[in-house]
Order: structure tokens, then C-alpha cells, then sequence
């Protein structure tokens, strides 16, 4: 409540919420809007706006209506600054520059395999974030902050991850010390599913949802949880492992050590594993014809759109396992909507409609009639624009603590 945190802080912590209010205001925001959002006088108002227009963190917009003039917005100044904002996958690592509005300015993906250990992961994000820079005409000194997201459970405070499954040697690696020490910018860390569920929130398909879930299926399978407004990482910061949820009792062995986990029958690495066992049994398909390699998941998603039917069953099956696990999420936490991102989700209704027919049979009618499933707005960048809003979090909201 604005209206409270004002009485306990004063002008200080107004600045913070009238910044917030602009960045993520769906449409124009006036000074009038402010105030009566906040419950403030107008001059109060001005005040802050004031001091936001002379450090160049807000600027003024107007736009002209036969009609007359309306009253003249604010936005974020795109220009104040650059961010940087990582995400490190299970199989990539993609680094984008964005300026202050969170529109991407340049972007650079790579195949990566976390197991190469967090300094080389490090030394990769420098390469690639000083490239970005030069290339796209700027300095070190223009970007003010960077934000990483990462596949394993994070402790947010001490900047790192906590045992991870897929992540071996990065256990209680100090990763936010680490990326400023290397590059001088603060640095956040996050769970990569959680910045989907942020990325989704700021610019994508969830536009202001209030609780929304994001599942990212990719090599593994894990979502991020927007409960009330709020990012959900649990105690450990293991919230959201949808992916070691327990589908079959003593089946398949899981990466994480358990057996008959979701992502044994829903992820990436489980269509690739059940497209090869097909080939080696002889069932007729177009993967048949891969020579010298191991089919991939996106082999399988690709012979999929053009019409394999072996693929397309096997899309199909995994979407109805993950539609089980989906099932309970929404009878667990009645959201809003659950957002489908990373690589597998990307062939659309082949992956989403079982998992929708799911839904609809397995949760309960109240909550199963109230909840939108649909793709990622922003594709396979969801994790990575999630980086980004962090880094503007905190690249803004230090600039906010030397406003005078």
C-alpha cells in the first residue's frame, strides 16, 4: 500500500513508487494519475517529478488529439543509461543490452554447457557483454547495472545458488560478487524460471496478472510463481520445481536423484531421450535420417511442424504429462494464468492443447474456468527480458538513492 509505506518514509521512498508506477503503467501516465494513485496532493507530486526531470531519470511526453491537448506524461528516460540483463541455461547462455525502457539494444545467444563451472561461465558473459557494448557504440561506464538468471535454486541475498541439479560446481559460488568485482556493475541473481514470470509480467503475456505461473520447458522443466504480485521463491528459493514433481512412483531415474519426475517425461531432454528409443526400434519417421548425432529435442520439434506424426505424438504425450503436473499447480494456487516459454513450448497448440484438455479434466471446474494457458509473448527471451527488469530495478532505484 503506497499510501502507508508514504506516512512511514517520507519523500525518499515516494520517489521509488512514483518511478514504479511510470515504468510499469500500461499507458501514459500523467502527474494528475500519480497523485490520485498515491493519494497526494498535486504539488507533492510535482515536487518529485521535478527532481526526477533534473536527473535525467524521467522525461516529459506529449501527445496532440484534434480535440485539444492532453495533459503531458512521463516515462522512463530510455537514454539515462544501459543494462545488462543474462540468462545461463541448461544447454545456452544468452546476454542481452537494453536501455532504461527495457528495450533490447543487442543481443548475443551461444551454446553453453554450465558444467564447463561458474569462472568460465564468467569469463564468457564479460566476452560477450564488452562486445555488445563496443559494437553497439557505447562504454562500460554507460551500463549501471546486470541482472542473471540461472537454472537451479538461488538464494537472493547471498547471490548464489544453493545445490543444484544440473550445476555441478556452482554450489555456493558467490556469482553477484563475482559479476561486480569482474565488471563494477551491481549485480542480481534470480532463478531463471522466476525471471520468465517476470519478463511476462513487465512485456509479455502477463501484463500486470497479479498471479501468474511460468513454466519454461526446456532441456529440464521449471516455472516461476507470481503470487500477489510478488515473485515466490520459497524458504530455499526452490520454489517452483515443477519439473521433480512426482508423476509415476519408481519411474524412470531423474538428474535430480528421484525417480518418475516430470521432466523424465516433459522436458527437452525426455522427448530427444524418447525420439532416439523410436528410431532404434525401427517406427517409421523423418529422425530416422539423422546420421552421426543424437537426435535433439529440436530435431523432434522441427519434424514435428512438418508433419511427422511419430514427433508429433511425442509432443503430444509430453504436453499431457506436463497438462498432470499443470493440473495440480492451478488446483494448488488458482492463478490467473500459466504462461508455457522456453524452447519446447515455442511449437504452439501442438504442446498446449493437451495440456489445456488436461487441465480442463483434472483441476477443479471453479479454478479450471477462471485460468488462461497460453504461450510466452516474448519467446525464448522471457528469462532473459526478466534480467533486464531486475537490473532496472536496481540500476533506478540507486540512482533514486542520490537524487537530491
Amino acid at each position: 500500500n503506497p499510501r502507508t509505506a508514504i506516512n512511514c518514509n517520507g519523500k525518499s521512498l515516494n520517489r521509488h513508487i512514483v518511478v514504479d508506477l511510470i515504468r510499469f503503467s500500461t499507458e501514459q501516465v500523467s502527474r494528475v494519475q500519480i497523485a490520485r494513485q498515491m493519494e497526494l496532493s498535486r504539488a507533492a507530486i510535482t515536487a518529485i517529478v521535478d527532481d526526477l526531470l533534473k536527473s535525467g531519470i524521467v522525461r516529459e511526453t506529449e501527445a496532440r488529439y484534434p480535440a485539444g491537448r492532453k495533459p503531458i506524461g512521463l516515462e522512463i528516460n530510455p537514454n539515462r543509461g544501459r543494462v545488462i540483463g543474462v540468462d545461463l541455461g541448461a544447454s545456452h547462455l544468452e546476454v542481452i543490452l537494453a536501455d532504461f525502457a527495457g528495450r533490447l539494444i543487442a543481443e548475443k545467444e551461444i551454446a553453453y554447457k554450465p558444467e564447463n563451472g561458474p569462472e568460465d561461465c564468467l569469463d564468457r558473459i564479460e566476452e560477450i557483454t564488452r562486445t555488445l557494448i563496443t559494437e553497439s557504440g557505447f562504454e562500460t561506464k554507460d551500463v549501471y547495472a546486470l541482472g542473471m538468471g540461472v537454472p537451479g535454486p538461488v538464494t537472493s541475498e547471498k547471490g548464489q545458488v544453493t545445490n543444484p541439479p544440473i550445476l555441478p560446481g556452482w554450489d555456493g559460488f558467490p556469482l553477484t560478487a563475482e559479476l561486480t568485482r569482474r565488471t563494477g556493475w551491481p549485480a542480481t541473481l534470480n532463478n531463471d524460471a522466476e525471471l520468465g514470470a517476470l519478463g511476462e509480467w513487465a512485456f509479455g503475456a502477463g501484463r500486470r496478472e497479479n498471479n501468474l505461473v511460468y513454466i519454461k520447458v526446456g532441456t529440464g522443466v521449471g516455472s516461476g510463481l507470481l503470487l500477489n504480485g510478488q515473485l515466490y521463491g520459497g524458504v530455499a528459493g526452490s520454489a517452483g520445481e515443477i519439473g521433480h514433481i512426482t508423476l509415476v512412483e519408481n519411474g524412470p531415474l531423474c538428474v535430480c536423484g528421484n525417480r518418475g519426475c516430470l521432466e523424465v517425461y516433459a522436458s527437452g531432454r525426455a522427448i530427444a531421450q524418447r525420439a532416439d528409443q523410436a528410431v532404434r526400434q525401427g517406427m517409421s519417421t523423418v529422425l530416422s535420417d539423422i546420421k552421426n548425432s543424437s537426435i535433439s529435442a529440436k530435431d523432434v520439434l522441427s519434424a514435428a511442424r512438418f508433419g511427422d506424426r511419430l514427433a508429433q505424438q511425442i509432443i503430444y504425450e509430453a504436453g499431457s504429462h506436463l497438462g498432470v503436473a499443470v493440473a495440480n499447480i492451478v488446483n494448488l494456487l488458482n492463478p490467473n494464468m500459466v504462461v508455457l516459454g522456453g524452447g519446447v513450448s515455442q511449437i504452439g497448440d501442438l504442446f498446449l492443447e493437451p495440456i489445456r484438455t488436461a487441465v480442463e479434466r483434472r483441476s477443479l471446474r471453479v479454478v479450471s474456468k477462471g485460468v488462461r494457458i497460453t504461450s510466452a509473448l516474448l519467446g525464448r527471451r522471457s528469462s532473459a527480458i526478466g534480467a533486464v527488469v531486475q537490473a532496472l530495478t536496481l540500476a533506478l532505484h540507486n540512482l533514486l538513492e542520490v537524487v537530491k
